[in-house]
């Protein structure tokens, strides 16, 4: 953005578009992995419903799904994450706020992939068999 005197002025717009777009992406994964909670718990309840009507196999494909939406969600969010910190370094100077915190977003975006991680573990190990 130039300018009166042919230079280029400050324009934090750019970096705040990247932010909204890693907050995006963390909300996308946050609901990829609310899905995979969700396809996990009904496998479970399959196989509930399975071993109370006799039967000797159980289904473990839901449990295994969910488990892996999980994983890609928290995935999501990191690599999105890394992505967004990619940029930011690529930024002029005059281009980041100033006065803001800039690694909050990443902050965020990283807890909720370590808390994503730990479901997928807590999934895997209360839903699969062994």
């Amino acid at each position: 953005m130039a300018d009166g005197n042919g230079g280029m002025s400050s324009d934090p717009r750019v970096y705040f578009a990247s932010e909204r777009t890693l907050l995006a992406w963390v909300r996308t994964g946050i609901a990829i992995v609310g899905l995979g909670f969700v396809v996990a718990r009904f496998g479970l309840f399959l196989r509930m419903l399975g071993t109370q009507n006799g039967g000797a196999h159980a289904n473990l494909a839901p449990t295994i799904l969910g488990v892996a939406l999980t994983l890609a969600g928290a995935g999501a969010m990191l690599a999105a994450m890394q992505q967004h910190r990619h940029f930011v370094k690529t930024l002029p100077t005059q281009d980041l706020p100033a006065r803001y915190s800039r690694s909050m977003a990443s902050i965020v975006a990283a807890a909720l992939a370590g808390l994503s991680f730990l479901l997928a573990a807590y999934l895997a190990l209360d839903t699969l068999p062994g």
